[in-house]
This record gives C-alpha cells, structure tokens and sequence, in this order.
C-alpha cells in the first residue's frame, strides 16, 4: 500500500514547478487529486487553466483519480469552492497543500502599493483561505462524529525565515506563513488536524526569476540535481501521511538536505528593578550589540 492510498488532496500552485511535482510524487503514492492553479504569470498577472488541466492529465496516466480547478485560493469565495469540489467529486478532503505564490521584487524605496498588496494577497491570503475553509469543514466532521487525521502543509521561504533584500513583501508573507502554520497547529488539534510548513530550494519560474540565481541552479550534464523540485516532494507527501508524528514545525529542505528549522526564541538578557534609561540600555546592551548575528548559510 502507497503511503497516501485513497486520501484526498488539494495542492495550490500545482500546475507548475514545486507543485506539479507534490502533485505527481502524491499521484504516485495513492493520492486523490485537486489539481489547483490560476494560470497567471510569475507576477500573477492573467489566468488560464490549461496548466492545472495538463498536470491532472499527468495524474491520470499514473493511475490517479484527479481533477483540475482554476480558482483563485486568494478569493475568499474562490477557495471555498476549491474545498467543496474536492468533496463533492472526491467525497471527502483529508490534506491541504499551500503552494501558490507569485513575485513582484523590488527594494523597498520602490516599492509601490499595489506591489506589496498583490504578493501579501497571493502569499498570505493564498494560504489562509483554503486553510481556514478545509478547516471549517474538518470541525464539522469532527463534531458530526467523521474525524479522522488530516494534514496541512504550508509553504515558507529562506527569504521570509532569514531575510532577502529586495523582497520585502514576499518575505514578510512567507514569514506570516510560517506563523500561521504554528497557530494552525495549536488551533486545529482538537480536530486531529496536524500543520507542517516547508522552505523549499528548488529550481522554479519564481526563484529562476531572480537574477544571478539562473546559473546557480543550473542543472549538471550528470549526476544528482539538487536543484530539481522533485526532491523536495517526498517530504511534501511524508508530512501528509494519516500518522505524520508532527506538527507546528517548519523544515528547510535543498537536495537531498533537510534542515528542521527554529523558531523564534529568547536570547540575551538584562534587566533591573525599576525603569531603564537610555545611557543605563546604551552600557548594558553593548555587549549584545557586539555579539549580533551574522548571515545565515542555509546551505
């Protein structure tokens, strides 16, 4: 038996790159598939729903049950309809894989409104809809008597988890996601609901799209890729398996690395009995300041 034998799947962003391939690795492991994917351009410009179409054919011929949506999961009513398609062509919905995204870099003195607006929609709003309409339906089933393990996967990025000039949107949402994955999981676990998250290192439209990066990823003549978005799939399917042993946590994943990554913790300390002031913080924090922490290798 696959790991994901007849469990139902939603994956957003699936038409292309990370997720076409979570889409293909869960076909492969027994999955029933919602294809979804709007179509739109690396700025999430336009729509078309050819893509989710091709890539639930791709599905089919590997033995999956799979259909295609082109619903916008940024619409609130557009990932409703996501979720209730799954169970009404599936008969039920048991993981959610948050996947879309889109890009519009720029430093932030550039910046304009509507470049910031678009990405924390697409982003952040991208994966909070479909997650907060699969839940409303796993409580009722929960309460109704049908519970059963359910799994969310959320998609983060190194640039929202450690910082990225020039894509102070982006990394804003992917560091909100991975906030929301941790509340996810303390919300939704009296409905045995588990919510993972990713930070992925993978050769995309996306990550392609930003310069420099096209010769860093470049593919060898021979040998492992690691690069190839396929290898991170596989721990996309292991976190969505019925008894994924865990939750909250965040995983950094490049190749055949897998990084489980921290969260926020308190570092240094000082502290009086009473009120500070400012020549009192400017001796005390000295020594903090000369200990700040470098960039990180995520590598």
């Amino acid at each position: 038996m696959s790991s994901l034998d007849g469990r139902v799947a939603i994956i957003t962003g699936a038409g292309r790159g990370l997720g076409r391939e979570h889409a293909l690795c869960f076909a492969r492991e027994g999955a029933r598939l919602v294809i979804n994917d709007h179509g739109g351009a690396n700025d999430g410009t336009g729509s078309d729903a050819t893509p989710a179409e091709e890539v639930a054919a791709e599905a089919r011929a590997l033995g999956a049950q799979a259909t295609a949506s082109a619903d916008d999961v940024a619409d609130w009513d557009g990932a409703r309809r996501v979720v209730e398609h799954a169970i009404e062509v599936h008969g039920d919905l048991d993981i959610v894989v948050n996947n879309a995204g889109i890009l519009r870099d720029r430093y932030i003195v550039n910046m304009t409104e509507q470049e910031w607006d678009d990405v924390i929609e697409v982003h952040l709003k991208g994966h909070f809809a479909p997650t907060r309409h699969a839940a409303s339906y796993w409580r009722d089933e929960h309460k109704a008597g049908r519970g059963k393990p359910r799994n969310l996967v959320h998609t983060a990025s190194t640039s929202g988890l450690f910082a990225n000039p020039g894509q102070a949107n982006y990394g804003a949402a992917k560091s909100a996601i991975a906030t929301l994955n941790q509340i996810a999981a303390k919300e939704l676990k009296r409905y045995d609901v588990v919510s993972n998250c990713i930070s992925p290192g993978a050769r995309t439209r996306l990550t392609l799209a930003t310069p420099g990066l096209e010769a860093i990823m470049a593919a060898p003549m021979t040998g492992f890729d690691p690069w190839d978005p396929a290898n991170v799939s596989p721990l996309v399917a292991y976190l969505s398996v019925a008894d994924c042993p865990f939750t909250g946590e965040m995983f950094y994943i490049k190749g055949g690395v897998i990084k489980r990554v921290q969260s926020w913790e308190m570092a240094e300390r000082i502290e009086k009995s009473g009120t500070w002031t400012v020549d009192e913080l400017r001796a005390s924090l000295a020594p903090v300041a000369d200990r700040q922490s470098p960039d990180i290798d995520v590598d």
